[in-house]
């Protein structure tokens, strides 16, 4: 069994000689504690970041394996990490853990009997929720890994590494860094419009075209609700389309999608708090982002809901073969480059205090001309005025 797992990760580990780019979160995952785990929706490259780790070490020393392995079924996580110790080895990456029935007590359980042993897990975006019952919260760190931001994918397209900026940077300085950065890399703005149909998933880079690109994210998509959402969630398989019709009913709005609870729970014919409880499910699989009203008071519901970035957008329009609408795609990428970003009554949302208006090139100061600390975020290459940011200039921040 163990000669079989290693020649897989021989074959793995080999697939990426020409992979050379390495996001930010392999620092944290190539440290010196002995759990993590790395969570993140499917298809944003968990697998890649963990196989560039395992890279570094022999056979001998780690042990790489996917617990959504049908082998891995019949023996048992603590059977083969106790194999593997035994010959010495002290690093083991298990892929996909959620996957594992009770895969929390195997991972708490190889923790504890072995105290010289390293690990590192990966799994979906709600691995935390079975986490608690097993009292893994003070045992472990976890690090979220996210879509390719715009940064990361020009990086990656074009071999060349870019700063990042804080958010107040962008805001002061947004007329220089916008010039600066067009100036020597022309083609960026066209690689961001590019960027918004397929680069937020790593497998752009096999896809020969946008067709081949949807294809495999929507078969993500599948997998996220049909598989990823009960392995994590006491849900009925009927249930679950209920998820997918709410997807379809945000791409077919046209907008940016308002919500309301009590006629969306009639509509969809379940009850309000089973429509919460969903609604915070689909935020924490990495499909949605919900958006909520800016208030003093914490407030449970979403004002507004989007895809967590716009390829799913263009994915399933392409799918109702309807347009992509493009002021649902720039607030789409604005809200989820700006995790905080909350709805408002002036302008369009609000950020640590900054009102911002999205839109086009011709797009004006009109709704927000007597608002102080207001900008527009605009669908443009580079600015020449202080109070208009490039949109795509968010997705650089750090």
């Amino acid at each position: 069994m163990l000669n079989a797992l290693q020649e897989k990760q021989r074959r793995l580990v080999s697939s990426l000689e020409n992979v050379d780019y390495v996001r930010k979160e392999y620092h944290f995952i190539n440290s010196d504690e002995r759990l993590i785990g790395l969570i993140g929706s499917r298809g944003v490259g968990k697998t890649t970041l963990l196989l560039q780790y395992i890279k570094q070490f022999n056979l001998d020393e780690a042990l790489y394996f996917s617990a959504d392995d049908m082998s891995i079924v019949n023996f048992g996580i603590i059977e083969i990490v106790e194999e593997f110790y035994k010959l010495g080895g002290r690093i083991v990456v298990i892929d996909e853990v959620h996957r594992f029935r009770e895969w929390a007590g195997h991972v708490k359980n190889i923790y504890d009997f072995f105290p010289d042993l390293i690990i590192r897990i990966s799994g979906s975006s709600m691995l935390n929720i079975l986490m608690q019952s097993y009292d893994l919260s003070r045992r472990i760190l976890i690090k979220e890994l996210d879509k390719l931001s715009f940064k990361e994918y020009f990086e990656i397209k074009n071999g060349v590494t870019l700063s990042s900026f804080t958010f107040e940077e962008i805001l002061e300085n947004h007329v220089t860094l916008s010039y600066e950065l067009i100036t020597k890399h022309p083609t960026l703005y066209k690689q961001f419009t590019n960027y918004l149909k397929m680069g937020c998933y790593p497998y752009f880079l096999s896809s020969k075209n946008e067709e081949n690109y949807y294809a495999k994210l929507y078969n993500s998509l599948e997998k996220i609700i049909y598989e990823d959402i009960p392995s994590t969630n006491k849900i009925k398989f009927e249930s679950l389309d209920v998820f997918k019709k709410l997807m379809y009913k945000i791409v077919a709005a046209q907008t940016p999608y308002k919500v309301v609870i009590d006629s969306l729970s009639k509509e969809l014919k379940i009850s309000e708090p089973t429509l919460y409880t969903y609604l915070d499910i689909l935020n924490k699989t990495g499909l949605f982002t919900t958006v909520k009203k800016f208030s003093k008071k914490e407030s449970r519901k979403p004002e507004k809901l989007f895809f967590s970035n716009t390829n799913i957008l263009f994915a399933l329009s392409n799918d109702l073969q309807i347009k992509a609408d493009i002021g649902t795609i720039r607030e789409t990428f604005f809200v989820n480059s700006l995790k905080n970003a909350y709805y408002s009554d002036v302008g369009d949302f609000i950020v640590n205090g900054h009102i911002f208006e999205i839109g086009g090139k011709n797009k004006t100061f009109t709704q927000i001309k007597n608002v102080q600390e207001s900008y527009l975020a605009l669908d443009i290459d580079s600015s020449t005025n202080k109070k208009k940011i490039p949109l795509w200039l968010f997705d650089f921040i750090d």
